[in-house]
């Protein structure tokens, strides 16, 4: 199928963007486009006008500040895998990125489209959870900033307002003894994952003081396992520790059934990569390992 009919406009300035919103209530803003041409071209999505937001250089740039990184919207995947900042400042995403679809996907998305698109089979967004992300967005009644818990909250719906526009990500930059994890299952290289698990936390004397697992492709969201984190903390996550918390994902996850995999096998596998992914983020069993 073709696109329908639509409109094009292309602002000069982040103030234009957003005026451009306020006078076309049904536009959809265009960044990378790599979601959002599918979705056109199957007439899923079928708007008046497109503004084309991807030359405005008020959305572009990665840097830390006061402790902070903070990632431009328009930064696209493959700048985030070769940026030796972001393998620094958030070794979770520089693991991540390189599972996000194919070079060619990531030479055009950007990471501000992959979290307004709010897919819940995408890496990013649960990467998101992990890290506490702080999601800031503008709009005609100015800045806010959401955090990342907030902010999706829905399949394919997020708490960014059809006036606003997604500016930047914020991300702590990480303290001593922080450890990170990613994994995900997919049937080849590049497809969307059966299960993922992007998780993040803090090792103290030994023992993991803090811990978030945020699994992707499970349901209408990305999603914090907070029973099974809960199994782990205080512990070296040891065998005992982590089948009970095994068991606890059952309180955590109720994944769909699909084409891709029935409910009992997404849990099965969420397991598996708890073991994997945790197991990963400890000093002492990367050492015997």
């Amino acid at each position: 199928m073709k696109a329908p009919a639509f409109g094009y406009l292309r602002p000069a300035s982040l103030a234009e963007a957003l005026a451009l919103l306020q006078s076309h209530p049904d536009a959809k803003l265009l960044a990378g486009g790599q979601s959002l041409l599918p979705a056109l071209n199957l007439r899923l999505s079928q708007p008046s006008h497109l503004i084309d937001i991807g030359r405005l250089a008020e959305l572009c740039g990665i840097s830390v500040q006061q402790g902070r990184l903070r990632i431009a919207a328009l930064t696209r995947h493959a700048e985030l895998q070769a940026s030796p900042l972001i393998a620094q400042a958030a070794p979770l995403l520089h693991a991540a990125i390189q599972h996000v679809a194919h070079p060619a996907i990531r030479s055009r998305g950007t990471i501000g489209g992959s979290l307004a698109n709010a897919d819940p089979a995408a890496e990013l967004p649960a990467c998101a959870l992990a890290l506490q992300a702080r999601i800031d967005v503008l709009g005609p009644g100015g800045a806010r900033s959401i955090q990342a818990c907030d902010f999706f909250t829905g399949l394919f719906e997020t708490a960014l307002g059809s006036d606003e526009i997604l500016a930047a990500v914020e991300i702590d930059t990480p303290c001593e003894g922080a450890v990170f994890g990613f994994q995900e299952l997919a049937r080849r290289s590049g497809d969307y994952a059966i299960v993922g698990l992007a998780a993040a936390g803090r090792v103290e004397g030994g023992a993991l003081a803090e811990l978030r697992l945020a699994y992707f492709s499970v349901g209408a969201t990305a999603i914090l396992a907070t029973n099974a984190a809960a199994c782990l903390l205080g512990t070296a996550a040891d065998p005992a520790s982590l089948s009970r918390a095994e068991a606890a994902l059952a309180q955590d996850l109720d994944p769909p059934d699909d084409l891709q995999a029935s409910s009992a096998t997404r849990l099965h596998l969420a397991r598996v990569l708890l073991r994997r992914v945790v197991s990963s983020m400890m000093p002492q069993q990367r050492l015997a390992a």
